[in-house]
């Protein structure tokens, strides 16, 4: 890992190139980089060096397949569009109107901005923006309908920028979003009270993210997988039981653990084809299932069981309501851990490796991180 890079002086000066490296998509699965020039902030945004950025599982899919990523409610490909959200950088420049941050701040990004002007975004949602895709319409998503972070340089709104800490990493400030994914579907849930119980189903970079926000706020996490060492940081991170479902029946053990009525929230994080079907036999009467995995397929779902038992179906996009800004407290505060999620760090110009590593699990990959320690042009 690399040194952690602290709060420069408020009076540094930033010599700001034309042209910057970014890596672009082209056709599917085929990223490389190119010159472009450097991104002009609006008055509302600030320019960001990018420092670090955590590799997303829908990074992946965004370059193999596209979707969710949009540019004027078209494909990506060969749009001139740079994918990359889970970010960090400094702040080296500043639109005309901005006044709550200055040149030098370390800041954490959060994807969506949305368009601030249809219903979704005035109530909140922005995540479920009506205008998602078209950045003509004032939509913006690093990553997914504007160009993200895979670069040297991009431009941010100030209202989805989260301060980070002195002492705290770059590689740790990049799991803001992943945390923060956690924190907004507990929001979309209603919440939870301390003692109350959560199934985490998947201990990928969100189950674990999970884990560790749900125990922060006092829940009885109890998790489950295939993978033992990453169950094994599932305790470390505040699961007071972890299951392997290769070795025991998740359901039979949740429910042995909830005296027999089951969890109040199950959190799927699995993508598996029977999670939900489990989930739902999972929790208590009306309990709540919040889903924040992409399965890769159309799966049946026992919908009987679900209204018999008066259960609750929540699925989630993204990191709204702010979620990003809580997640940072909490991991400000070390009320968890979230280093323990980041596995590897590559330079930017090793895109390519660490996203085979994130794809491909290599030696157990969880959160891969990129730098941009150098030039990439």
């Amino acid at each position: 890992m690399q040194p952690k890079r602290t709060m420069m002086g408020h009076n540094t000066k930033f010599d700001i190139p034309k042209e910057m490296g970014a890596w672009v998509l082209g056709d599917p699965n085929n990223i490389q980089i190119k010159k472009k020039p450097v991104p002009e902030p609006k008055e509302d945004e600030v320019l960001l060096k990018i420092d670090a950025v955590a590799i997303c599982a829908t990074d992946l899919e965004i370059i193999a397949h596209g979707k969710p990523a949009q540019i004027e409610g078209q494909m990506p490909f060969n749009k001139n569009y740079t994918p990359g959200h889970e970010a960090m950088g400094r702040v080296v420049k500043l639109g005309s109107a901005v006044d709550n941050f200055k040149i030098g701040d370390r800041v954490a990004v959060e994807i969506h901005a949305g368009c601030s002007r249809c219903e979704m975004c005035v109530k909140g949602w922005y995540t479920a923006c009506l205008n998602y895709g078209f950045a003509s319409k004032g939509h913006k998503a690093n990553g997914f309908t504007t160009d993200g972070a895979f670069a040297e340089y991009m431009t941010n709104r100030t209202r989805t920028l989260v301060k980070v800490p002195d002492d705290m990493s770059d590689e740790e400030a990049t799991l803001a979003v992943t945390a923060g994914t956690s924190m907004y579907t507990l929001d979309v849930m209603g919440g939870l009270f301390a003692g109350q119980t959560m199934v985490i189903t998947g201990p990928g970079p969100i189950g674990l993210c999970a884990v560790g926000v749900a125990s922060a706020l006092g829940a009885e996490v109890i998790l489950t997988g295939t993978r033992d060492n990453r169950l094994e940081t599932g305790k470390k991170l505040g699961a007071s039981h972890v299951i392997n479902v290769t070795k025991e029946n998740a359901v039979e053990k949740v429910r042995s653990l909830t005296d027999g009525i089951g969890a109040h929230y199950v959190l799927e994080c699995s993508g598996a084809a029977n999670a939900i079907n489990d989930a739902a036999l999972m929790i208590r009467r009306g309990g709540k299932i919040g889903l924040a995995a992409f399965p890769s397929k159309p799966v049946e779902v026992d919908i009987a069981n679900l209204v018999r038992n008066n259960a609750y179906i929540y699925a989630t996009r993204g990191e709204g309501k702010s979620a990003c800004h809580r997640a940072m407290a909490l991991m400000a505060q070390k009320r968890f851990d979230a280093k323990l999620i980041h596995t590897h760090t590559f330079p930017m110009k090793d895109l390519q490796t660490g996203l085979k590593y994130t794809r491909d699990r290599i030696e157990d990959a969880i959160k891969v991180v990129v730098r941009n320690d150098e030039r990439l042009i």
